[in-house]
């Protein structure tokens, strides 16, 4: 357990120890100023009061956790923390978040000034803390595989497995397969959602011709700009190459060279670089932050009708009026469409809670965290888009019925094979969150000549050996 302070008021008569004479303890406060044992009663009082509240928890142990989410989403899932956990543990848990917290974590590790646990939005960086020895595995934090696999089955568990152990504990989900458009000037403009990408095309071509514009996309996040175009690569890979040379170009056995991954690339391009096509033009997009990208479709008319982003995206929408927009009400969604015949997938992305420091809150915290009912709770932040990980969360947990198929369409993709986990996130930190975001910048702003370059620059960053 934490350090216990010794408590404030030793001179307060209603905080004197069990047993001790109020009267005869007055009369020993009052010789302050007539003699020398002043400071000895006071030392006595102190540690009789200190002995008296010595089992009663104050202040406790803390159990530190940072991650990335900050915002709304960071008050909500504190507010659950304490909640749900707080109010009837003798700890207390704190979340910290960070816009820059690939950056930070980084630099904490380093320092020696690691958090108890870390939230990871990427399980390859799991991995290389693991392999580093920086991290406890969950079998030696007490956790049993069968029980871990029943909870969350066996592919997002994988992804953080070194040496026969599981050291990431799955503790978030999202589903980035989706384009989100605002209602209803949508389907007031005679819009349907596409199914295929020469659907998308089509609807896109239409837009411009009525005089619209079809796609906000903004790839700006701080110290992780480029991220958001990563995404979109990763989406059009698996709707491609397919999941097989997905999982080849998470390892590196695929090259950014290939002509799968150049054409995933070339695919992207004929959205963000068509003419009209993208509000601000594509040379702006990683100035625009991806948090304030969709906020155009809300204006009244519309500045933009479509936005691919995933299912958290939510918590950062913003009318131009103030109000709180309404699923289904102001905003719908339709899943990214196929691109090649029989060639499926499902993308998403997630968090892991890595544990630096092995002490039984931190055992207790991270076990009361990953039940249904706390992730339930969770799932029920209006507002916020959070799907827990835990296959025993059902649907009535979710805050509206989007997010509730989404977190549905998750389960399915998972116990059929085909959901895959954003491989930038899965590759080596120094390319999925290094060199692929700077190439994806590259090209934005460089066009397509820019591409075989960016593209050349990312394999040649390969750590040896990868």
């Amino acid at each position: 357990m934490g350090t216990r302070r010794i408590m404030p008021g030793a001179r307060d008569i209603s905080r004197l120890p069990e047993g001790a004479d109020s009267d005869e303890w007055k009369g020993f406060l009052t010789m302050r100023n007539r003699s020398g044992l002043t400071w000895f009663v006071m030392l006595v009082v102190l540690a009789l009061v200190a002995a008296a509240c010595g089992g009663d928890g104050d202040d406790g142990a803390v159990v530190n956790i940072f991650g990335a989410p900050t915002g709304i989403e960071a008050t909500g899932m504190q507010q659950v923390i304490d909640d749900e956990i707080n109010s009837v543990k003798d700890y207390t848990a704190t979340y910290e978040g960070s816009d820059s917290f690939e950056e930070q974590i980084k630099i904490r590790v380093e320092g020696g000034n690691p958090p108890d646990i870390a939230f990871y939005p990427q399980p390859g960086s799991v991995v290389e803390q693991a392999e580093a020895g920086n991290i406890v595995a969950l079998e030696d934090l007490g956790y049993s595989r069968a029980d871990l696999e029943a909870t969350f089955g066996t592919y997002l568990l994988s992804l953080g497995e070194v040496d026969g152990k599981y050291y990431g504990l799955p503790t978030n989900v999202n589903l980035k397969s989706t384009v989100w458009y605002p209602e209803p000037a949508f389907t007031d403009a005679g819009y349907v959602p596409p199914t295929t990408w020469d659907e998308l095309v089509a609807l896109s071509d239409k837009m411009v011709a009525d005089g619209n514009t079809p796609w906000c996309i903004g790839t700006g996040s701080d110290a992780n700009t480029g991220w958001p175009a990563t995404d979109w690569m990763e989406d059009i890979m698996l709707r491609t190459a397919g999941s097989d040379a997905y999982d080849r170009w998470v390892t590196n056995d695929l090259k950014f060279s290939s002509p799968e991954v150049t054409r995933a690339a070339e695919l992207l391009g004929d959205i963000a670089f068509a003419d009209g096509y993208v509000l601000g033009g594509s040379e702006n997009i990683p100035d625009i932050d991806f948090r304030d990208a969709p906020d155009p479709m809300f204006q009244d008319p519309p500045a933009c009708y479509m936005h691919r982003q995933a299912s958290f995206i939510t918590t950062f929408f913003d009318a131009a009026d103030g109000r709180t927009l309404e699923p289904l009400v102001d905003y719908n969604v339709f899943a990214f469409p196929d691109i090649d015949p029989g060639v499926k997938g499902a993308l998403g992305g997630g968090s892991m809670g890595a544990v630096f420091n092995d002490t039984e809150e931190v055992r207790d915290f991270l076990k009361a965290y990953t039940e249904a009912d706390v992730q339930c709770a969770q799932g029920a932040i209006e507002g916020v888009g959070r799907i827990s990980p835990n296959l025993g969360v059902g649907a009535d947990c979710y805050s509206n019925t989007i997010l509730a198929t989404m977190a549905g369409s998750i389960n399915d993709a998972l116990n059929t094979g085909g959901f895959r986990f954003d491989a930038s996130d899965l590759m080596p930190s120094s390319v999925g969150s290094g060199t692929f975001w700077t190439a994806m910048n590259d090209y934005m702003r460089g066009g397509p000549d820019a591409l075989a370059q960016a593209l050349a620059d990312v394999d040649a960053s390969w750590p040896s050996g990868g």
